[in-house]
């Protein structure tokens, strides 16, 4: 755990340091969750999680809809077809989890056979303005009158249906059934067994099925543990299709005959009439349906569940969560505070802690799942955590590491306890460098440089779901290239130019622990960092609706021989066809060689270079924003917003988050330009409102003005307050142009600030004017790059 930490290298004067609490109150001395709308992003593809959950909670309980369900519940007007309790969050992609939903009706004429049992069939629609979402709650309303809420623990749910307003053909007798499926109608096989005797109070159903993850290899066993109460039962049994019975109780089903998808599940209903509520206790495991019991019974104890209390317990944790940061509006509109605090919530929905539901090995560690996917999350999300909860950003390196010690490599994604697909490079390598410039503690750094060394230097077989592939070309060749030739793993075959830029940051990752580490490959992996230049093509035009913009210069793809391919540089990019794994698979993923030709994280001055110098690469990256060229709705843009800062012009970068949002970041329900992909769009929003913004696997914040008049942060560990404040802020955002800044008092002229602002408490005050000053702008002042020798650290 020894080893040299990259520190910014700034003059402090401790005497002047001041508490934030001290200079202002509590922006949110009220109840900070009113802020919070789960509901953002909740359609026009967010995606996001809108139920209810605790923070990193594996039980996520809401309503799923057949419309955009890919987070359960959409609010875009489509049907309810269950009530489930595990889920994902922001994810693109086939629809992850939702397994084992139950649902409530009434039978016409108490037949229970004329009850809808098969998923269309039993859709139906709900009351829009039925809809509350509050962090650890959901309710809604069925067109039929039928009302859920819900709540949960750490790996049980509590549903509470209420029969009172439903009317059916005279029918008062509920009918509550399980459905052995998932979201995505993956299952392979389920169990269930059904144990409500007639004339009882209480029932129960158990079972298992096996799964597919939704963008990941092989398949996983959910198990679950429902017990139901609230009336007299009347009958209970099994379903298949669209017929039930009640002689059997237990039931195996599998996909059935040429893959044909069975629908099967149990039901139990209760004596007519119901005066109270029916609730449903749902624990979920990933281990044994034994273990899903034992989760609810010691979560949510019976066997009159407490669901108000299991509320405001859900409640406290969030709050709790929340009381790092504070914030002083300056008299910014509401929907500005409720996007800023709902952003926080939901950075914290994913990685979900399953710890102690691990079922392929047994550790003391902790274990982490839904990293979905490492190259989302790397880049705004986790270093987030970092600042806001580092406790939980330190386990969730521990947990990768942890995965890395049993499964041989670090994942790139990981989901529903299956490996996931890799898209780009060893990402966890950026997070855990990360985590290392940023001193977080309890880790064992010499076990992360071991990690690391191996995705840079072993080919798995299966490299598409971890470490890298094409790694004997990497070595040779400096350049991972087109249609390699690759027999010692196999991966989808492409990708080759956004490969190549990332196994160079990751390399300058490894360069970095290594140096930190005192070990002396350090040089070797800071010289592969700088193969991204193999793929760089000086003369490299782009032609755009028949018309030369007149920029010159992209990266391109090169065959094994040295020669160059081509791949048009707006190929896969909002002007052309999206370019993913599993569509339309290109040599860049998810993006264009446009907006790949500024990742290069550690050298952007190198490609400042390249472009023709600062005024050349300012309006390339001025036309990259206003052509229509950048997906602000997808990870790899984040960056290009505050590029300007290596080119001397911070203020551009002000302008351009003020481009951003709220115009595509809101309060609304479509308020996100894209997934959320687990609080990613979430976090460079907050980043952009704090007015700093992280450069990860190094210590750099770029410096920009907050949108609001201040925002403190106080560090977990340290119990330091940190405050970045506006002086001259106003609320129209006309002042957005830093003048000149003090820190702790003393005058401070670089545009970027190092992790110990956090964990030192610091403060920063930026005094704003209404035009472009030379703060920032000089040489020194600029932030460090490989290419220009300002990284000391590194020498």
């Amino acid at each position: 755990m020894s080893g040299i930490r990259w520190t910014a290298v700034l003059i402090v004067h401790v005497s002047t340091l001041c508490s934030a609490t001290r200079l202002f109150g509590r922006a949110n001395s009220s109840d900070v969750l009113k802020w919070v709308d789960p509901l953002i992003g909740s359609r026009s593809g967010g995606n996001v999680f809108s139920g209810a959950t605790l923070p990193y909670g594996m039980a996520k309980a809401v309503a799923d809809v057949d419309g955009e369900n890919t987070g359960g519940f959409s609010t875009d007007g489509s049907r309810i077809t269950g009530f489930s309790a595990l889920h994902d969050s922001g994810t693109g992609g086939n629809p992850s989890l939702g397994n084992f939903p139950i649902f409530p009706q009434l039978c016409p004429d108490d037949d229970v056979n004329s009850c809808k049992f098969p998923i269309a069939a039993r859709a139906t629609h709900y009351t829009n303005d039925s809809v509350v979402a509050e962090p650890g709650y959901f309710g809604v309303t069925l067109e039929n009158g039928i009302r859920a809420d819900t709540t949960v623990s750490e790996h049980a749910a509590l549903f509470r249906f209420d029969f009172s307003g439903a009317k059916v053909n005279g029918s008062t007798s509920p009918l509550l059934q399980l459905d052995l499926t998932d979201l995505w109608a993956s299952r392979q096989n389920a169990s269930i067994s059904v144990e409500a005797p007639e004339g009882g109070t209480t029932g129960r159903i158990r079972g298992n099925g096996t799964f597919l993850p939704s963008f990941g290899a092989g398949s996983y066993v959910a198990y679950f543990c429902l017990d139901v109460s609230g009336g007299t039962i009347k009958d209970s049994g099994l379903w298949v299709n669209n017929r039930a019975g009640t002689e059997t109780k237990d039931m195996y089903v599998t996909r059935g005959f040429n893959l044909f998808y069975l629908e099967a599940g149990g039901f139990i209903r209760f004596q007519e009439p119901v005066d109270g509520l029916i609730q449903a206790r749902m624990g979920l495991s990933f281990i044994s349906t034994d273990q899903a019991c034992q989760n609810a019974e010691k979560e949510i104890p019976g066997p009159d569940f407490d669901f108000d209390g299991l509320v405001s317990k859900a409640k406290d944790a969030w709050r709790k969560k929340f009381e790092p940061i504070t914030i002083e509006t300056g008299g910014v509109d509401n929907s500005m505070q409720v996007s800023f605090w709902s952003a926080v919530y939901r950075t914290m929905l994913s990685p979900q802690d399953y710890t102690g539901e691990n079922p392929h090995w047994q550790s003391d560690e902790p274990y982490y799942d839904s990293f979905y996917c490492i190259w989302d999350m790397w880049r705004v999300q986790l270093p987030f955590l970092t600042i806001m909860d580092p406790k939980t950003q330190s386990r969730l390196v521990r947990s990768l590491l942890d995965i890395y010690k049993h499964r041989g490599w670090l994942p790139d994604c990981s989901m529903s306890t299956c490996k996931g697909w890799t898209q780009g490079g060893s990402d966890a390598d950026n997070v855990i460098v990360d985590a290392y410039v940023k001193n977080l503690t309890g880790i064992d750094w010499e076990l992360a440089y071991e990690a690391i060394v191996n995705d840079a230097e072993n080919e798995p077989l299966e490299w598409s779901i971890e470490g890298r592939g094409g790694l004997t070309s990497w070595k040779k060749l400096n350049y991972i290239p087109y249609l390699d030739f690759d027999p010692y793993g196999f991966g989808t075959n492409s990708r080759s130019v956004s490969r190549t830029l990332e196994y160079s940051y990751n390399d300058f990752c490894l360069a970095t622990l290594a140096k930190g580490l005192g070990k002396d490959t350090s040089t070797k992996y800071l010289s592969r960092a700088s193969n991204w230049q193999n793929l760089f093509k000086p003369d490299q035009a782009s032609i755009i609706n028949g018309t030369d913009p007149g920029f010159v210069g992209f990266f391109q793809p090169k065959y094994l021989n040295g020669t160059w391919g081509y791949q048009d540089p707006i190929a896969c990019s909002p002007l052309a066809d999206f370019c993913s794994l599993t569509s339309n698979p290109s040599e860049t993923f998810e993006s264009s060689v446009w907006e790949y030709q500024f990742f290069v994280p550690h050298d952007v001055r190198k490609v400042i270079e390249l472009l023709g110098g600062a005024d050349t690469f300012l309006r390339r990256l001025d036309y990259f924003h206003t052509s229509g060229l950048a997906d602000i709705g997808n990870e790899p843009v984040f960056l290009t917003v505050y590029m300007p800062h290596y080119a001397g012009r911070p203020a551009l970068s002000a302008e351009r988050a003020h481009s951003y949002i709220p115009s595509r970041f809101n309060s609304s329900q479509a308020g996100l330009p894209g997934n959320d992909d687990s609080g990613a769009m979430a976090s460079f929003e907050l980043f952009a409102n704090i007015g700093l913004f992280p450069n990860p696997g190094q210590n750099v914040y770029f410096i920009i003005p907050p949108f609001f008049q201040s925002v403190s942060i106080t560090n977990p560990l340290t119990n330091k307050t940190a405050t970045i404040r506006n002086l001259n802020f106003d609320k129209e955002y006309k002042s957005i142009y830093i003048q000149n800044a003090t820190l702790n008092g003393e005058p401070y002229t670089k545009s970027w600030i190092g992790h110990e602002f956090f964990t030192e408490g610091w403060t920063l005050d930026l005094t704003l004017g209404e035009k472009e000053s030379d703060w920032g702008t000089k040489e020194e002042d600029l932030p460090p790059s490989m290419s220009t020798g300002t990284m000391e650290y590194l020498k």
